[in-house]
């Protein structure tokens, strides 16, 4: 169905190739999964699919990808429309409509298609992807993991014979995230659609995959079966690390089977881990707090109590509710009833420096706090602002992403590096709390766990308290003291990670659920515990 005859591709003034010689062939009704670096070039490969790259981006382009016989280098990207459906990493970026139901009926408008044969298509994929709740709302008032639904969904109304996917669970919650790759899986199975996936939360995507595309850097890549690939990469899952750190025999890439190979291990009694609790001064203090859009209640008497040194997680479905509670703790809007104090002070009274001191912020689109030309110009702007010594945001960054030119403008840079970019300039205020939403999209696990360490060696300082909502499970899992669980606008539950965590099959990480009774949620929990009986 796609075939790559040695292609290379290098993009102008930049210092890496990103692609050197590349063939390979994807059949018809294979799902593959591209994986490597935060930067690396997955994105870039994934355009090469329908002609994006070089068409639309530039790029200097060797060799030839052909997609069911035609080449991408005669046609532009919208002649392939009827074949390639694409995804891109920030779905809001690619909407053209106002309303969910007319999103989902344009690609469809705008190729003549029959009304009863769109009628039926947008109610398939109404149902397929859990929209029909939302089918008459406004784009603009979803959440991310909506937004990214939509988008999925506009995708497949075309019936495409290839799907290309880049990062589409990055904004689900782990239970919207099942039930797309599930239906993915189905295309695959019943209907011989070839998948195509970038994701960095390989842990969601492994199992389903039949073969996994690797670039290395440097414009190597390899390509293979799943366990062959994750047996010696550098970027792997907690159940890869887990069966390394274990000297399993064999790498598998389900929890099922993973369990079968650790029974002996889980049938042991080791000692209980004594739990730690954290007491401190409040440092944010939310009560009996509600917010409606547009008539739809998003937060309902909300109280919550966030402690001086504290990292908690926001957790919950798409649409609970955790964006709606960041920004009204930062003090993007008053609330509609009740109040919200942070280290004393009502946020919504902030302004200027003393609210980049106060209260350092992350959104979910990053891109929104840049502004300048180039990366080099935000670092040192932001250095100026905070009173730091030169080179000192952009020495932050490169510990975070290495390798990024100071000179690429912020909107050349991948999801994850521009995330990490906004992460650096937000970090160099030493802000007295630190809110972030969804704060690990577009980073490999490399990126996340120097992210981690940052987090806590900032909350460590003078006691100051860290706020992120997340899907990441994995992330909550490493980082977090405490979690906040959502739902329909209301805290239903809030307690330590281990407990919470632990307590929703849905939410576990993936060590939790292989190790399953023993109350383990990380890697280095069950070395530990292991390493204490030996």
């Amino acid at each position: 169905m796609i075939t790559f005859s040695n292609v290379s591709l290098i993009y102008p003034h930049s210092t890496k190739t990103i692609l050197e010689n590349l063939s390979c062939e994807i059949e018809e009704g294979e799902m593959v999964l591209v994986m490597g670096e935060t930067g690396s070039g997955k994105s870039s490969l994934l355009r090469l699919i329908n002609g994006l790259v070089p068409h639309h981006t530039g790029g200097i382009l060797a060799g030839d990808i052909s997609v069911d016989g035609i080449s991408t280098r005669t046609v532009k990207p919208g002649a392939l429309a009827h074949l390639v459906g694409i995804v891109g990493q920030n779905p809001l970026n690619g909407f053209v409509t106002d309303i969910v139901e007319e999103e989902l009926a344009f690609s469809m408008e705008a190729l003549n298609f029959a009304p009863d044969v769109m009628r039926k298509r947008v109610e398939e994929v109404l149902d397929i992807l859990g929209l029909t709740a939302i089918r008459h709302r406004s784009i603009a008032t979803l959440s991310g993991g909506e937004q990214q639904r939509v988008a999925i969904g506009t995708a497949l109304v075309m019936h495409p014979k290839v799907l290309v996917l880049d990062e589409p669970t990055s904004a689900l919650d782990p239970i919207a995230a099942e039930e797309v790759l599930s239906v993915l899986h189905r295309l695959v199975h019943d209907l011989s659609v070839t998948v195509i996936i970038a994701e960095h939360r390989l842990e969601r995507v492994i199992q389903f995959v039949d073969r996994i595309i690797y670039i290395e850097g440097n414009g190597e890549t390899s390509i293979g079966l799943a366990e062959d690939i994750l047996k010696r990469a550098e970027l792997v899952p907690p159940i890869i690390r887990l069966a390394r750190a274990l000297n399993l025999d064999e790498i598998k890439t389900s929890v099922r089977e993973v369990r079968r190979q650790t029974e002996d291990i889980r049938t042991r009694d080791f000692p209980a881990s004594a739990s730690s609790t954290r007491t401190s001064a409040p440092a944010i203090i939310v009560s009996d707090v509600s917010h409606s859009y547009y008539g739809k209640i998003a937060l309902h008497k909300t109280n919550t109590t966030i402690g001086r040194g504290e990292i908690v997680a926001i957790m919950g479905r798409n649409g609970a509710g955790k964006s709606t509670l960041l920004h009204t703790i930062v003090g993007l809007h008053s609330p509609d009833s009740g109040s919200i104090t942070v280290n004393g002070i009502d946020p919504v009274t902030l302004k200027g420096a003393n609210r980049r001191r106060a209260i350092g912020y992350v959104p979910q689109e990053p891109s929104d706090l840049l502004f300048a030309q180039s990366v080099g110009d935000e670092c040192a702007q932001a250095d100026r602002d905070n009173e730091l010594a030169p080179n000192s945001t952009w020495n932050l960054l490169n510990s975070l992403v290495p390798n990024i030119s100071l000179n690429t403008h912020p909107n050349d840079l991948s999801e994850g590096q521009r995330l990490a970019l906004v992460l650096s300039i937000v970090l160099s205020a030493s802000p007295e709390v630190l809110v972030l939403d969804e704060p690990t999209r577009g980073l490999d696990y490399r990126a996340k766990n120097l992210f981690a360490l940052a987090l806590k060696e900032y909350a460590a300082q003078s006691n100051r308290p860290v706020l992120l909502a997340t899907h990441d499970v994995e992330l909550v899992a490493e980082l977090a003291d405490r979690v906040l669980f959502l739902a329909e606008g209301e805290i239903v539950a809030d307690g330590s990670t281990l407990d919470v965590l632990l307590s929703s099959p849905a939410f576990a990480p993936q060590v939790a659920k292989i190790m399953s009774p023993k109350p383990w949620l990380t890697v280095s929990d069950v070395v530990t515990a292991i390493g204490n009986t030996e």
